[in-house]
Parts: structure tokens; sequence; C-alpha cells
């Protein structure tokens, strides 16, 4: 399926979305965030689909919102999902940034709300916003503080300087670095080791974990109950003990 700003894949479990506006380094622009949010609906509403990798064209990943079409009054918002049709509502299954060149305020912020990175030793994040006179209100300066410790944070907020991937990698925030040119080759790596496990399983797993930040520790367990319980329910789990026993690989049916 392609869209006329987004490129969208499917390669087995795992969805490709390649941000196609190389041009413009990728700026989001209210069509691609449009097409963005389609892509991630299709995601969560496949039982076929476990996992997806978000990335950019032409070495960049995304030099955020497209100033251009700001000017003209657009703004790449989509209703309930928030800027880029996804920081305000990520899918509720996994999804990994897989990070050329550089990922710039808004591009930054997409990378925020994906659940692994995979980065270019030579990519650069940045949140420049205060350099031109705004904040970064698309979720940097909501998640970044959670990702990477307070003071780091708050330096490249106040500063909006650019980043390295490989300082980004010493504080943790990117799960694995790759060679110049084989960012998205490594996170299909990575995404294929997640998608072998079972889909029910891996959307439960990242929303305790995402959700369970401010539930108190009295009812920290009664409230993930409705995350695992149908998972312990479900033909996967039942598929899973049983591919165990007989030695074999499971086929999860996502059920």
């Amino acid at each position: 399926m392609t869209g006329a700003e987004l490129l969208v894949e499917e390669r087995g479990r795992v969805l490709v979305l390649t941000m196609n506006r190389p041009e413009a380094k990728n700026a989001m622009s209210l069509a691609m965030a449009q097409q963005i949010a389609d892509g991630l609906q299709l995601l969560d509403d496949r039982a076929d689909l476990s996992v997806a990798v978000i990335t950019g064209s032409g070495g960049t990943f995304c030099a955020g919102m497209d100033l251009k079409g700001f000017a003209r009054g657009e703004r790449p918002v989509v209703e309930g999902r928030g800027f880029a049709g996804l920081v305000k509502q990520p899918p509720t299954k996994p999804l990994i940034a897989a990070v050329e060149g550089y990922a710039l305020a808004g591009g930054f912020e997409i990378v925020l709300s994906c659940d692994l990175v995979v980065a270019s030793s030579a990519a650069k994040f940045g949140l420049p916003e205060v350099k031109r006179g705004l904040t970064a209100a698309a979720g940097g300066l909501l998640r970044l503080q959670h990702r990477i410790p307070y003071h780091l944070a708050m330096e490249l907020v106040l500063t909006g300087r650019m980043w390295p991937a490989t300082e980004a990698a010493e504080s943790h925030l990117v799960n694995r670095l790759a060679e110049p040119g084989s960012a998205l080759e490594v996170a299909l790596e990575l995404a294929d080791e997640v998608a072998a496990n079972a889909p029910l399983a891996l959307a439960a797993s990242k929303q305790v974990l995402v959700q369970s930040a401010d539930w108190s520790l009295a009812e920290q367990f009664d409230r993930q109950e409705r995350f695992v319980d149908p998972v312990r329910q479900s033909a996967d789990a039942k598929e899973g003990a049983l591919a165990f026993v007989e030695k074999r690989t499971p086929r999860w049916s996502g059920s």
C-alpha cells in the first residue's frame, strides 16, 4: 500500500512505515500525519501484524513539522492521535523507530513515542523549538525526562542543541546502534525478534509497562489483570505451552 507521502509495506508480522518526503527531509505535513494514523490503525486492527517499524526515506528520519505548512496555517495534527498521527495516542502494539540522519523537533518527538529505537551511529537528535520561539509540545517536554536523566533532558530542551546518537545510546535512549545506512536493516532484525513472540502477550505487556507508571502500589496487581487475564485465557497461551512440550516453534493465531 502506497500513499503520496507514506510508504507502507508488510513483511510477515511486521509493518514498515516509511515517511516519504525526502525533498523536505520528511518534514511532517498534515497529509503524512493522516497516513501515519491510518497505518497505525491498520497495525492495531490486524491480528496478523505484531509490530511496526517507522523510518524515513532519503537518509533522514524526520526534520519535524513542515514550517512552510505551519506558516500557511496547517498543523499536522490528527484528531485523537495528535502530531504526526502518533504522539498523543501511539499504537497498542509495539513500535520501533529506525533513525538515519536527523530526528529533530517533531521528528525526535516521534522517536520518543516509540517503544524501541534503532539509530545510525551518525544520526542526530534534537529539540530546537526554543530557537524558533516554540516549545516541544508534541511530547518532547512530557516524555524526554522519563527516558533519560532529568538534568540531561533539561539541558537538551533549554539549549536546543544537537544530540549525537552515540551519546543517546550511552543514556540508553537508543536500543541498538547501526552502521550508517543500515538502521532499517537492524530495526527489522529487532522487529523479527519481537514478532516471533505471541502478539496478544506483546500488546498486553506494552500496555502494562506504559500505563502502570501512575498506578499506586496497592492497586497495581489488580489493575494489570484486565490486560493480562485475557492473555492467560487465550488460545495463544495454550499454543505456547503445547509448542514447548512438543519442542516446536509456536504457531500464533493472535487469539
